[in-house]
């Protein structure tokens, strides 16, 4: 008893010799901080009108450093300078951060942010739908995000990946969590270039949320959608489109309603402003939004990140919820195209592939890729690799085996949780991912269709009748698009099996969006 008074009599006085030594007494300081407590609660988040002001730039005048004054001469721009942004002083500022909507003047406030290597973020105007206030915002999006797990859980729609991406979501809308915050650099010595930019460097960086890494990882170095396809190679079985090469044109097909969605986009844009896409120049835009047709998750994901990242929560969402839809909305499609009679055509075995053709195979499109198409080549070679392994046999059994199993797996779940940090409700709300929306669900509808049509067209030139059916699986979604088909097909003739059939569309389909996205990356980067 006496040790634990004596112990008590010890701390007391260590607390006393802190609290003599400041200011204000400790006891004080502590009472301040648990009277503020309710205003860290999340009940207080969903209250706020506004974004954190580090996505705005609008600081309190308090956190801003003095404003310059203009009748007396004025001092460096560094002077004018903060962790939270700066004033602008010189013609450089005014003309690097002045665009054609909003154009900048000297004596202009503009916010933001030092990152971890010292680069300034400037902060941006947050429009939310209906002009809702930020926390609403917050509120609404969290049962959105818990309907999407709950088509994951429930309904089984493409679960592996939209239970992340809901989960993350839910994550990134928990205000004042920070799990989406990024790494942020301040107390550091300011410096501006000659173009007007500033720059911080030996500062200390205050540590951003793990789903901001796992996003500046994964996403922004285009990592994680070229692991995924290593993964879906190892799963891939090229032998029903070496088996029968013209199912190609199939594939080839359905990538028109990429082609659809970005010209559908463009128009957006022409009618609603350049504006329209939250600052994103509208053809990188379109590009990003036609990829959604191909219903290839990781490939509109790895083609979004470069071209335009702003949007990416709402691309990744309709890429993935379309392909679980897949079942839902491809048959009335397929039966509103074709006749009783073309849903009945057999088509004939496919003939055995010997091995030799599946090794060189993947090393012959990786070639061409490199000849043609050079920007494709990171999507096109993980493809290929995956599948090499798979195709070599027991001697790389182990490295396929990991690429279509453990590989896989942990980049998925990665995956899902850095796309569902888009969904953030300043990213999500807007009039821009209603209209990314629609334009998705038409690409994906007109894909299936354009597969349909061109088999009904090489019917009109081939001896041997292909089922249309099949020309709906040229869409990438592997293999939900080929069982679809084969399903259809069942219903009207449970004899008529065309699943190894529609593979050949299926996985050219796969090939061909990974294409596109090198060509439209070329063209809009």
């Amino acid at each position: 008893m006496k040790k634990i008074l004596m112990a008590m009599l010890v701390a007391a006085g260590c607390f006393a010799a802190v609290a003599a030594t400041d200011d204000v007494p400790a006891w004080k300081t502590m009472l301040a901080k648990v009277k503020n407590l309710p205003a860290e609660t999340g009940i207080a988040g969903f209250m706020r009108k506004t974004a954190p002001a580090y996505i705005t730039g609008d600081f309190a005048e308090a956190d801003r450093p003095a404003a310059p004054d203009f009748s007396k001469p004025l001092a460096p721009a560094a002077e004018y300078a903060n962790k939270n942004g700066f004033w602008v002083t010189t013609d450089a500022q005014v003309k690097t951060y002045s665009t054609d909507k909003h154009p900048v003047r000297k004596g202009d406030w503009i916010g933001g942010y030092f990152d971890d290597i010292g680069h300034f973020v400037p902060g941006h105007e947050v429009k939310t739908l209906f002009g809702m206030p930020y926390g609403i915002g917050q509120l609404i999006m969290i049962p959105l995000c818990l309907v999407m797990m709950y088509l994951a859980i429930v309904k089984g729609f493409e679960p592996l990946l939209l239970l992340p991406i809901g989960f993350g979501g839910l994550l990134a809308n928990c205000p004042l969590a920070g799990v989406t915050a990024p790494a942020m650099m301040h107390d550091g010595v300011i410096s501006f270039l000659a173009s007007g930019i500033p720059q911080m460097s030996a500062g200390i960086v205050e540590p951003g949320g793990f789903l901001h890494y796992f996003f500046k990882f994964g996403i922004d170095t285009g990592v994680f959608p070229i692991m995924i396809f290593m993964g879906v190679g190892a799963m891939t079985d090229f032998g029903p489109l070496i088996a029968n090469p013209k199912m190609a044109l199939l594939g080839g097909a359905a990538q028109f309603g990429i082609f659809f969605a970005l010209f559908g986009a463009l128009g957006l844009a022409a009618v609603f402003g350049a504006d329209f896409f939250g600052g994103v120049a509208p053809v990188k835009a379109a590009a990003s939004i036609g990829i959604i047709g191909g219903a290839d998750g990781p490939t509109a994901i790895w083609l979004t990140s470069r071209l335009a990242p702003d949007l990416l929560g709402a691309i990744a969402v309709a890429a993935y919820s379309y392909m679980a839809l897949v079942p839902i909305i491809q048959p009335p499609i397929m039966n509103a195209l074709t006749t009783k009679s073309e849903r009945l055509i057999k088509m004939p075995p496919l003939r055995e592939v010997k091995k030799i053709e599946k090794v060189c195979f993947p090393l012959i499109v990786l070639l061409l890729c490199a000849f043609l198409l050079k920007d494709a080549v990171p999507l096109i070679g993980a493809l290929m690799l995956g599948n090499l392994a798979k195709e070599v046999g027991p001697s790389v059994a182990r490295i396929a085996d990991t690429m279509s199993n453990a590989l896989i797996n942990i980049v998925t779940i990665m995956l899902g949780l850095s796309v569902g940090s888009k969904l953030a409700c300043e990213k999500f709300l807007s009039g821009t991912t209603l209209g990314i929306l629609a334009l998705g669900l038409c690409a994906f509808c007109v894909g299936t269709a354009a597969g349909v049509i061109m088999a009904k067209i090489m019917n009109l030139f081939s001896k041997e009748k292909v089922n249309p059916l099949i020309g709906s699986a040229g869409v990438s979604a592997v293999p939900m698009a080929a069982r679809v088909s084969n399903k259809v097909s069942l219903s009207n003739d449970p004899t008529n099996f065309l699943l190894m059939q529609a593979m050949g569309p299926n996985v050219s389909g796969v090939i061909g969006s990974a294409v596109v996205a090198g060509v439209l990356y070329t063209l809009c980067r």
